[in-house]
């Protein structure tokens, strides 16, 4: 997702998506361990998209 998609959500929807992400990161990893995924960039992804959030949410904590 692009850093505009996260601007627009509010607090909650932010907890969610981080939380999603989290658990997609958590089974991607588990999946790569066991040698059963093929697509390693989306563990890229995934930690690209937590940092953003992660951004976007302490960005607002600043305000």
């Amino acid at each position: 997702m692009k850093k505009t998609d996260f601007q627009k959500k509010n607090d909650k929807e932010l907890v969610k998506d981080l939380r999603d992400k989290q658990e997609s990161l958590r089974a991607f990893r588990f999946a790569l361990s066991g040698s059963k995924t093929r697509n390693v960039r989306e563990g890229r992804g995934l930690r690209a998209d937590i940092a953003r959030i992660k951004t976007q949410m302490s960005a607002r904590l600043r305000k």
